[in-house]
């Protein structure tokens, strides 16, 4: 199904450029309305009952954003999401009918940027949608500068290259999604310090309204899944930090015996041959 562009569009599109959104749904009775709504937005909208044709759709409009249930025939909500991205990146929120941190964190994996657990209010959703997009247009039009270009932020092993949203830790790289990438700059800009997440959620989600910090959780595991379960602190109640490991100097002498046991009291720690 597609609508018509409206007359009056909302800010987050143009008179000439209404957002285009694809919503994968098997449920007619939600797809009708979450269609509904994004219409009521001035957005437009072509929905998919399936994954062969979610795939088809998304391949024939070009979406700046899709809307995405996990539970689909065919071929489910994940590999769809694999197939999608693969051909060109776009945002993807995704539904899933179970609250399940597991295929919450695969979701995340195959490169979704945000998701909802049903029952949602569309409310909710609408206000989601519209922060993923105001991310993308507002870190794409950005161009680092010279500095930026030539100075990677590094901080212990870990490199974050700004300008090329490429990382690396201990000069192995990490592929991370667009979501991913900028919670870990988020907390990369001020390692050591413990960022809320309320903080986190309007910093990198732009939800103003600080809902839902259950998606800072999973993104933070998925970070550490792939750059390591140091990465981040997690201090309870508050929030999470960056804080990267200080390596060893190598260039001090290797403790005696097995490296574990501590020299006596009053020894000289000179007086080992």
């Amino acid at each position: 199904m597609s609508t018509p562009e409206q007359a009056a569009p909302t800010s987050s599109s143009t008179a000439s450029a209404p957002v285009r959104v694809v919503v994968i749904e098997d449920e007619p009775t939600i797809t009708r309305a979450i269609a509904d709504r994004l219409t009521a937005e001035g957005w437009e909208v072509s929905t998919a009952g399936d994954g062969p044709s979610g795939v088809r759709a998304v391949a024939e409009m070009r979406p700046d954003v899709v809307v995405l249930d996990v539970m689909l025939p065919g071929f489910d909500g994940l590999e769809v999401c694999r197939r999608i991205q693969a051909d060109e990146p776009v945002p993807v929120l995704m539904l899933t009918a179970r609250d399940d941190e597991t295929d919450m964190l695969v979701g995340l994996g195959v490169g979704a940027d945000d998701y909802m657990t049903k029952p949602f209010s569309m409310r909710e959703l609408v206000a989601r949608l519209k922060a993923l997009l105001r991310r993308v247009r507002r870190t794409a039009p950005v161009a680092p500068s010279e500095q930026e270009k030539q100075v990677a932020l590094q901080i212990g092993d870990l490199v974050i290259d700004r300008a090329g949203r490429r990382v690396m830790r201990a000069g192995l790289p990490a592929h991370l999604t667009p979501t991913e990438f900028d919670l870990l700059l988020c907390l990369a800009n001020a390692p050591g310090t413990v960022l809320t997440r309320e903080q986190l959620l309007a910093d990198v989600w732009d939800w103003v309204d600080a809902t839902g910090t259950r998606t800072v959780d999973s993104h933070v595991k998925a970070l550490r899944r792939k750059l390591g379960a140091d990465l981040v602190r997690t201090v309870h109640g508050v929030g999470y930090a960056l804080e990267i490991p200080e390596e060893d100097d190598p260039e001090q002498p290797a403790p005696a015996g097995d490296g574990v046991s501590s020299p006596a009291a009053g020894a000289d720690p000179r007086s080992t041959s």
